[in-house]
């Protein structure tokens, strides 16, 4: 499964969904306004504030909060102006991390995440040293029960789907970076239930951790995912099930 969606997947299974802990909210704030600051504040002709929405909407955030953060970004609204970074450094065992952020100060947020992964046993490294690692790719998920396995297999690879994933509670539509939109709209267009739709990053490789190494990777993993500026986070780890049930909770 894609990184982003393993430790979407990983975050359910212990109980830490963003929307528990107040994040989420905050989070899909910042994304609104910098997808309409970029791309403009209709959804019909941006694709990226477009999901942002579909996310706001299935996070059951009130309309109003919508239309205040998407006016904030095209300038309507007075309102903090969020730029977008990315980290890359490495964590236990040599798992490659690449971190997403939306900051009104870079600086700030750079040497908060260093001491974040120096915390963790792992350290910041320089542009480009692990991004090589993950493939940019689509990644829609459709919940399990809303719909039959084959039929979802048949609509995403008509609509130019790459692979459908079943992965615990969620299937997993996994498309080339620039067919997202168009396997989206297909999908919907037949009244098919989405939970998600989004860019992620893929791992090319992943390393296979256990006992303390895999503990120190999921602490890690859950202090960069709270910090307030962090969008997404990917890494190419994965670790037993029995290990993450072991943790539950935190």
């Amino acid at each position: 499964m894609s990184g982003h969606s393993k430790w979407s997947t990983i975050k359910r299974k212990k109980g830490k969904a963003d929307a528990e802990r107040g994040k989420l909210f905050s989070k899909i704030i910042k994304e609104l306004t910098v997808a309409a600051r970029a791309g403009g504040g209709d959804p019909d002709g941006n694709p990226r504030l477009r999901t942002a929405i579909d996310s706001a909407r299935s996070s059951n955030m009130p309309a109003a909060n919508i239309d205040k953060a998407i006016k904030r970004g095209t300038g309507d609204l007075p309102g903090i102006t969020y730029e977008e970074h990315s980290y890359e450094g490495y964590g236990p065992q040599g798992v490659a991390i690449l971190i997403e952020v939306l900051t009104d100060n870079k600086n700030r947020t750079t040497s908060e995440i260093r001491h974040l992964l120096s915390k963790n046993n792992g350290h910041l490294g320089e542009v480009g040293c692990v991004s090589w690692m993950f493939d940019l790719k689509g990644s829609i998920e459709v919940e399990k029960g809303k719909v039959d396995e084959d039929e979802l297999m048949t609509a995403a690879l008509d609509a130019g789907a790459e692979d459908v994933k079943a992965e615990n509670e969620f299937y997993e539509v996994v498309t080339a970076s620039g067919d997202l939109e168009k396997v989206r709209s297909s999908l919907s267009e037949k009244s098919i239930p989405l939970a998600s739709a989004q860019l992620t990053r893929n791992p090319q490789t992943v390393i296979k951790l256990e006992g303390k190494p895999a503990e120190q990777i999921l602490r890690l993993m859950d202090a960069l995912d709270e910090h307030e500026d962090v969008q997404k986070v990917y890494a190419n780890f994965d670790v037993p099930d029995e290990i993450i049930e072991s943790l539950g909770g935190g």
